[in-house]
């Protein structure tokens, strides 16, 4: 029988490359710290070249092993040429987290195709998109890994004026039941993380809004807005060998609000 692991191996990334999609700032960026801290070479993701440039400086500064590229993660050619690249590179992606995502708010009654199709495309597609890329190269060097979705409270409560984006979260934790089924075999494990409200820049009209903020603390258990950096202790988990048994769960991080409806 092996040894067991120890407490810091099952949490450690050494030796590990981690690609993070829409990592320049916000949670994404909180999620590339994370992961660099716990040993990982992150890649760092966004749309904007100038955006991936100062977001290596900034982990780099800090003594992380960091690299970047920007591609548009809605984009099925700008994905495949961008792993492409990684392949030219020599990066082999051991972790993926799919973090890329937009939100449009309207009143479904008001809603255009085009603005429900631009957030699905980027939220949902892009997501399949990009782990499909990742997991065959995962199941061809045949040594596993780890894909971590993100999804939302709105995976699992309906909130008005987010039609799009409650959809394409919802989406997110069905498609990551079936990533865990038909990746499982190869020992890749498929998991997804539910943020609650974060204060985030995506959510600072929100955070402005007197009367949604008041409500945000009202309604939550434990009373505030959660931090950035509160979702790192479940994306380096689920990053790292201490889930190797984990396949195809939502892990919500959202201070209880989902526990009280």
């Amino acid at each position: 029988m092996a040894k067991p692991m120890s407490f810091k191996q099952l949490f450690d990334l050494s030796g590990r490359t981690a690609l993070i999609t829409g990592s320049t700032r916000g949670l994404g960026l909180s999620y590339a710290e994370g992961l660099a801290e716990a040993g990982a070479h992150v890649i760092i993701n966004g749309t904007r070249p100038e955006g991936v440039t100062e977001a290596i400086a900034k982990l780099a500064k800090k003594g992380h092993s960091i690299s970047g590229l920007h591609f548009d993660v809605g984009r099925e050619g700008s994905v495949v040429e961008a792993f492409e690249a990684f392949d030219r590179q020599g990066l082999e992606i051991d972790i993926l987290i799919n973090n890329a995502g937009i939100q449009f708010r309207k009143p479904m009654v008001d809603l255009g195709v085009e603005d429900w199709q631009k957030v699905l495309d980027v939220n949902l597609t892009g997501s399949f998109i990009i782990a499909r890329e990742a997991a065959k190269r995962m199941i061809a060097r045949g040594r596993g890994g780890k894909i971590v979705n993100i999804a939302s409270l709105v995976s699992a409560a309906g909130r008005a004026t987010v039609a799009p984006y409650t959809a394409s979260k919802g989406a997110i934790t069905a498609i990551t039941r079936t990533m865990a089924v038909e990746w499982a075999p190869h020992n890749i494990q498929a998991n997804a993380i539910g943020p609650g409200y974060i204060l985030t820049d995506m959510n600072q009209a929100l955070i402005d809004n007197k009367e949604f903020d008041a409500w945000v603390r009202a309604s939550n258990p434990s009373g505030r807005w959660g931090k950035p950096e509160e979702l790192v202790g479940a994306a380096i988990f689920l990053s790292s060998s201490a889930s190797d048994y984990i396949n195809g769960q939502t892990l919500y991080v959202d201070g209880g609000w989902l526990a009280q409806l």
